[in-house]
């Protein structure tokens, strides 16, 4: 099996993460002796690429590896995909660098799935249930990232779908948003679907285009297209107590009206897809192109233009190096900093040696995955977790995030260099996790550090015909305003209105307040399911794919009860829907971003925080195995005699 990229087996190995390779050698010899104490990496969560091995080892453990790698494309070699539970083990302490908990080894092997089996992947494979399934018809709102995962288990659970999207594509977030700079922020080889890898991302953090490609590639793979209805918006949804079904009332783009009916819905809808305008004074009155980022303006020339930018999230982070070169002028207004976790290779490729190890070596890209799931996951929480006794200064909430804090603010400082001017605005006086923290590989400080661009702390007063009147009196003149200031991240399912039993209006139920059980359903309104509901987003740890995946396993299951109960609907108790939601605002009211000192748009206007899981990832994984019908209440279906 020759290499296809131009290179050798030597630079191959060399452009691999090396304890993963030699956890994939283990499959190639059939046994984990190789994985000796001298050999065994070490873990450290803020550089990644430093496993702690002296050269010279690596060098032994590189030729080691090479040796068996010959044998297997020889053909000498066998792969052994199922290894003893006790070498499996052995391979998970070993990749990771620590011992791993015991309450995570069915969550990581199941994650693994070494078998290529995994709790998520539906099996409906009794007459009984593939009968019932026939008889069920769900509703899918969105063809986003959720929306697609949903249709695809749908479909391998045999049960029919049909998704309605209100774009002319699918991929969600990943279609709309095509401002300049636009990229992930979670390590592409987990942010990508388990059951669907993609060995040949061109960077670790891969760019819109190529994420868009990624999604509208497994829609067509799946065969989902068939399914979708475009340029389609559901206006409202109303439930029948006496059929135990959905009516969706849907407007295509020719603004006709009609009305579908399905058994079950499921919103896939996002979070952050409504964008928001800051409430500033003179807004409609700038005389030149105003937009935000989430809806960029192709047509708009910066080049040679003075241009503002308000805020300094995520979207800013990501455009502003992108412009910065063109434009005459850019002025960066910032309300709050973000805190910024040093990132290498944010904007690397991927070797093409480490594509082809991807591709070739058995169960390499498995462990690849695993250790950056291990790496981006539950490692950081404890480092964002209050001390009740913590009497150090206000900036950190422990002693774990004091020195998290200055370890990280020791590295902005060092990226700041000679401009000491910038290190009271870009490093933050709320605590580390109080915030969405960004990943920079330093091209946004060198963006701040042009001599025609400013960022400025002045808050803005109004905006006029010419551009920004700060609070401080001054008048910043643009020809552009570009708004970075996030969405409506707490209007979940927006503008949707959505009647559940005895006229329930489920906006009007939450005030402002959304709440589900497990983020997914809530009482009053049966057989309608969220993905990426209220409180389970994530902050330090992981990727939101895993909590898709988790959800729609989730709902599935319900599904599930419902075809071996017969039961025409399925409605979660209050009194379970309340309790867990006790816990969840419990558990946030002890992490950085639930601290009363923090704002945020993980709260909503009372205060409460609606977007985030303020447990570890294994706790979602394992609340979401499988629906307890203990949990629920299950709707009797009628007779026809009755």
């Amino acid at each position: 099996m020759p290499l296809d990229f131009g290179g050798d087996i030597d630079q191959a190995i060399a452009d691999s993460h090396l304890p993963a390779l030699m956890c994939a050698v283990a499959h190639l010899t059939g046994n984990t002796e190789h994985l000796k104490a001298a050999w065994r990496p070490t873990y450290t969560p803020m550089n990644r690429d430093d496993i702690g091995l002296s050269d010279e080892t690596r060098a032994e453990m590189r030729a080691f590896a090479k040796a068996q790698i010959e044998d297997y494309l020889a053909g000498r070699r066998r792969p052994v995909a199922e290894l003893p539970m006790s070498d499996v083990r052995r391979m998970m302490d070993y990749v990771t660098g620590v011992d791993i908990p015991e309450n995570y080894l069915d969550y990581l092997t199941d994650e693994l799935a070494l078998s290529g089996v995994s709790s998520k992947d539906p099996r409906w494979e009794s007459p009984k249930l593939k009968a019932a399934a026939q008889q069920m018809k769900v509703l899918i709102v969105g063809a986003g990232m959720s929306g697609i995962l949903a249709g695809i288990r749908l479909a391998q659970a045999g049960v029919p779908f049909q998704i309605i999207e209100k774009n002319a594509d699918v991929g969600g977030t990943w279609l709309e948003n095509q401002y300049p700079g636009c990229r992930v922020d979670s390590s592409n080889h987990i942010y990508s679907y388990s059951f669907e890898p993609n060995h040949l991302w061109p960077q670790h953090f891969s760019p819109q285009p190529v994420l868009l490609d990624y999604f509208q590639g497994v829609a067509d793979r799946y065969h989902l297209r068939q399914h979708i209805r475009f340029e389609t918006e559901v206006e409202a949804l109303t439930y029948d107590e006496a059929r135990g079904t959905w009516s969706a009332r849907v407007r295509g783009k020719d603004g006709q009206a009609e009305t579908l009916t399905a058994t079950a819905v499921i919103t896939a809808v996002g979070q952050l897809n409504r964008p928001r305008f800051p409430d500033i004074p003179g807004r409609e009155t700038f005389k030149g192109p105003a937009f935000h980022s989430a809806q960029w303006r192709g047509d708009v020339d910066l080049q040679g233009k003075r241009v503002i930018v308000i805020g300094t999230g995520a979207s800013a982070f990501q455009l502003v190096p992108e412009i910065a070169a063109d434009v005459d002028r850019l002025t960066i207004f910032q309300r709050t900093p973000p805190w910024i976790f040093p990132t290498p290779n944010y904007h690397a490729d991927v070797p093409e040696g480490k594509k082809w190890v991807l591709e070739t070596i058995p169960f390499y890209d498995k462990w690849y995955r695993f250790w950056l799931l291990w790496m981006a996951t539950d490692g950081l929480l404890p480092a964002v977790k209050a001390d009740p006794a913590w009497q150090g200064p206000p900036t950190a909430i422990s002693e774990p995030n004091h020195v998290f804090r200055e370890m990280v603010a020791g590295l902005l400082t060092q990226q700041a260099g000679h401009r000491t001017d910038l290190i009271d605005k870009i490093i933050p006086q709320y605590p580390l996790g109080g915030k969405r923290a960004l990943l920079d590989n330093g091209v946004w400080l060198e963006s701040l550090k042009r001599d025609n661009v400013e960022l400025t702390t002045d808050p803005i007063a109004a905006i006029t015909e010419t551009g920004v009147r700060t609070q401080g009196g001054r008048d910043v003149e643009a020809d552009v305003i570009i708004y970075a200031t996030g969405f409506h991240a707490s209007r979940f399912l927006s503008p949707m209105r959505i009647e559940g039993k005895g006229g329930a209006v489920l906006h009007e139920q939450w005030a402002g307040d959304p709440r589900a059980y497990l983020g997914m359903t809530a009482p009053g309104f049966p057989n309608l399911f969220m993905i990426y509901g209220p409180n389970t987003n994530i902050v330090v740890n992981g990727s939101i794919i895993f909590f898709s995946e988790c959800s729609v396993r989730y709902i599935i299951g319900c599904l599930r009860l419902l075809a071996e109960t017969g039961a025409a609907a399925i409605e979660v108790k209050k009194a379970v829907h309340d309790a867990f939601n006790v816990s969840v605002d419990a558990g946030n009211k002890q992490m950085a971003w639930g601290s009363p000192n923090v704002t945020s748009w993980y709260k909503n206007e009372q205060g409460r925080v609606t977007q985030n899981w303020p447990f570890a990832l294994v706790d979602y994984w394992r609340a979401t195995l499988t629906p307890n019908a203990e949990d629920f209440i299950l709707q009797v279906r009628e007779t026809a005699d009755a």
